[in-house]
């Protein structure tokens, strides 16, 4: 499903959106879409390395899960497209 909202951005940020959209081939929309939901994916993950910080968990394990998490959830958002820099 898709809800249409109205937002508001500097000119300066959205003359930047507008260029990677275009850059990448995609609607800006599309682009806004994605950008909001790595955005997500990174809070949850920084919040994921606190918790584990907490827990005195085995770091290195807790980070190769992370990147073997991060590659699951690059193949779900970009079908195995390389991730634009």
């Amino acid at each position: 499903m898709t809800a249409k909202v109205t937002l508001s951005f500097s000119d300066e940020t959205i003359e930047e959106a507008r260029r990677f959209a275009r850059r990448e081939g995609l609607s800006l929309s599309a682009w806004m879409d994605r950008a909001a939901r790595e955005k997500a994916l990174r809070e949850v993950f920084a919040a994921h390395a606190v918790a584990v910080g907490r827990a005195g968990g085995d770091l290195e394990a807790a980070a190769l899960a992370d990147a073997r998490e991060v590659a699951m959830v690059d193949d779900a958002l970009f079908g195995g497209r390389p991730r634009a820099a």
